[in-house]
């Protein structure tokens, strides 16, 4: 115990750059902030932070609640905890004019994105064109999309030796959480600051869940090791996230295909049989719940605050929320929590909801049912799916525009939507007023509309945060009515997505493992499915393409594993066995 005390003051008092390796609840981020709060402590000019940099607004959420452990309040204000997206794009829409974009800057959202490119990926024939296509949009309309910030943002420290030196003498200490997950891109430039600033590294190798993102892989530690000589230390594999269980052990011993041969404290699983075509998940996820909170109980006297359902993909976290959400009869009462996603889609659709919140004329009736459909093909055009759907609806808004009378059922449907929220005006209430829109396009009975109306039940667009409220409130009290629903929309939703979207989310959440990681949930239930394919039936904690013995796909459980921090519950079918678990004791 003096041993780690001595080695811990030894990083807060060292004046190098330093690498801190451990594995999950090791201490990382508590000894950065206490880093961090000594680098204040020793005092720092008007306008100097300390930045703190991470990747998930979850992670961002997380380090800024220790931060009210480990600091003052005088001295909380001295800290900069940004993602990294928020931090380059500070820096980039105050300078981005000088690289030849327009002075006044845009985020191209990600799901606007998917819409422009057609959904494609980086492995589809079209992506070097939509690469060009994309610069393009940055230099001569000023719209920047995510994965540009940080190219753009290294540029611009590159050309301007002031800009760099002006960044490095604000943020005298720079501390990169989950540094081996860094792109090439962001690398390079906390490598350029280095040069000006000192520099703390926090990294855990087993928890590099993105090496298949370009850029990052296996080497990010090493490289860091070179190219910043840091003063290097190893917290190993204390735990203090999930102290009084062997959550941490069981996710190490999976890791490394370690087979303990007896049972785990705060682990247990819950078999169900995977019959096809499909298991009753509604029952299956709600007896799980009842046995965790049991557990958790049991464990820790009180009931927990937060709870994740992890699955291994999107379509299973839509198929456990439709369950929680009652979907189909005889379920019984919805379960409320929050589901992530892939939200493109539902984003996109929800820009629709946003224009029909919008004052209408009626002589303008044909334009905004053009407008409408214009708004639906956007968001289809996200699935990369359904191209020649997509395009007949883009014709069909087009003649109508140019005054030809299409009797097809959508153009009535939307006639109809258009004319019920015409005839039961708004309230100003943005909630109540969201929900009529919704009841509007589901009473059309279009299936287009259906669609849109089931993509806005999956957003759960009010649970995000009261930032959409907030902003289409403020439309309402200016003008007492919704002028720009859609630009109060995007502007919530970019707060949202980058800038300053950092509230911790209590309650139980759906999400894939990926998106957990930087997370941590009193409990968490981990989902294991019967994969069929045409080879039969597998698991699907096996990663696609990862051969035995998976290491992919054994870093990534232990990921998900060890974001709990009292319970861990494996719903687990009886076959078929998954090779990352035989011989385990649950």
């Amino acid at each position: 115990m003096t041993e780690a005390r001595d080695l811990r003051d030894t990083v807060i008092a060292c004046e190098k750059h330093i690498l801190v390796l451990g594995g999950p609840g090791s201490g990382k981020t508590t000894l950065a902030l206490r880093k961090a709060v000594h680098r204040i402590r020793q005092g720092l000019l008007p306008g100097q932070s300390v930045l703190f940099l991470s990747f998930s607004r979850a992670a961002v959420a997380r380090i800024a609640d220790a931060a009210k452990l480990e600091s003052t309040t005088q001295e909380k204000d001295c800290l900069s905890i940004q993602t990294f997206h928020s931090f380059f794009w500070t820096i980039l829409k105050a300078h981005g004019y000088l690289l030849g974009a327009p002075t006044k800057l845009s985020i191209l959202l990600p799901q606007d994105e998917k819409a422009l490119s057609a959904g494609i990926d980086d492995d589809d024939v079209g992506w070097p064109a939509w690469l060009v296509e994309r610069d393009r949009l940055f230099r001569e309309e000023g719209r920047v999309a995510f994965d540009l910030f940080a190219t753009n943002v290294g540029d611009l420290l590159k050309s301007s030796s002031y800009l760099l030196q002006s960044v490095a003498d604000k943020h005298p200490l720079i501390i990169v959480d989950e540094a081996q997950d860094t792109s090439e891109p962001a690398w390079g430039n906390i490598q350029l600051l280095a040069s000006r600033s000192r520099v703390m590294c926090l990294a855990d190798q087993e928890q590099q869940i993105f090496d298949f993102l370009p850029g990052v892989g296996p080497e990010r530690i090493s490289v860091i090791r070179q190219v910043l000589q840091p003063f290097a230390v190893d917290l190993g594999t204390q735990n203090h996230r999930s102290p009084n269980s062997e959550i941490l052990c069981f996710g190490n011993d999976t890791l490394n295909g370690v087979v303990r041969g007896a049972p785990y404290q705060g682990i247990s699983q819950l078999m169900y049989r995977p019959e096809n075509p499909t298991p009753n998940w509604n029952h299956l996820l709600r007896r799980a719940l009842k046995e965790l909170y049991g557990s958790i109980i049991a464990q820790a006297g009180a009931m927990p605050g937060t709870i994740a359902i992890l699955v291994g993909n999107n379509r299973s976290a839509l198929r456990m929320s439709n369950a929680l959400n009652a979907l189909g009869p005889n379920v019984g009462k919805a379960v409320q929590h929050k589901l992530h996603f892939d939200e493109a889609e539902s984003l996109l659709s929800a820009r629709l909801a946003a224009f029909l919140l919008e004052p209408k004329k009626s002589e303008n009736e044909a334009f905004d049912i053009a407008s409408s459909m214009d708004l639906i093909a956007a968001a289809r055009n996200a699935t990369g799916q359904a191209k020649a759907a997509i395009a007949t609806l883009k014709a069909q808004a087009l003649q109508m525009r140019q005054g030809k009378q299409l009797k097809i059922n959508l153009v009535k449907a939307l006639r109809g939507v258009l004319v019920t929220l015409s005839e039961s005006p708004f309230t100003g209430d943005p909630a109540y007023d969201w929900l009529a829109v919704k009841g509007a396009l589901r009473g059309s009975g279009q299936s287009e509309l259906l669609r849109v109306a089931d993509q806005l039940d999956y957003l759960v667009a009010f649970k995000r945060g009261h930032r959409i409220s907030a902003a289409l409130a403020a439309e309402w009290i200016r003008d007492g009515k919704y002028t720009n629903a859609r630009g109060a929309l995007d502007q919530a939703l970019a707060q949202e997505q980058i800038l300053d979207g950092v509230e911790a989310i209590p309650g139980l959440q759906i999400m894939n493992i990926h998106k957990a990681k930087g997370k941590q949930f009193d409990g968490v239930i981990i989902v294991r499915e019967a994969k069929r394919s045409a080879n039969g039936v597998g698991s699907s904690f096996v990663w696609r393409d990862d051969d035995p013995p998976y290491p992919k796909s054994r870093r990534l459980l232990r990921v998900g594993i060890t974001r709990a921090r009292t319970h861990l519950l494996l719903l687990n079918p009886l076959w078929p066995v998954c090779p990352l678990l035989k011989g385990q004791q649950l």
